[in-house]
């Protein structure tokens, strides 16, 4: 049985011991870096460094999707909707991944998402199996069990770490603190 799968990549530090789990257990992995909800654009591009840094240690390839960065068209899909915005976030970006799945004839799909512990776990693991097609199928794994070796990793390694999940909301929750000073 072919054993190809492609994984939404967010950032390096989530990748790291996602990958290394795949990896032995024997998927040939592709990575994607497809994520029109980081925001600003500096912080998109040493995301998407990190994830290429840790692609290159670890052997994989990567589809970077730069040419869909829109993120007009990601805050007008969450417009209205910033209290449910993180299910419409996973499903742009977990559509996506599916979609060039199934183009490029792959087995899997999965997504580094599954392995922050800051993340709906339900709600990603729902939309992939809604997604997954008869050729193409979700891959679900809880990815957090390597959540503190990713973070060692990622340090010793020198990969990028950000300090939000990634969309302009997310910034201003994690900082609002700094209002009050």
């Amino acid at each position: 049985m072919s054993k190809r799968l492609l994984l939404h990549i967010c950032c390096g530090p989530c990748s790291i011991t996602t990958l290394k789990t795949l990896l032995d257990q024997g998927f040939e992995v592709t990575g994607l870096f497809y994520n029109p909800n980081i925001h600003p654009l500096t912080e998109y591009v040493k995301r998407r460094d990190g994830c290429l840094e840790v692609a290159e240690k670890l052997g994989i390839r990567v589809i970077v999707k730069d040419d869909e960065y829109k993120p007009q068209e990601w805050f007008r899909d969450v417009a209205y909707r910033e209290n449910n915005r993180c299910f419409h976030c996973y499903a742009d970006r977990l559509e996506r991944t599916a979609q060039i799945a199934k183009k490029g004839n792959f087995d899997f799909f999965s997504s580094t998402l599954l392995y922050s512990k800051y993340q709906k776990h339900k709600e990603i693991t729902a939309l992939g199996y809604d997604l997954e097609s008869a050729k193409t199928k979700f891959l679900y794994h809880d990815f957090r069990e390597g959540w503190q070796e990713g973070i060692e990793t990622s340090k010793e390694w020198g990969i990028y770490r950000q300090q939000y999940c990634g969309c302009l909301y997310s910034e201003n929750e994690r900082y609002q603190k700094e209002l009050g000073r």
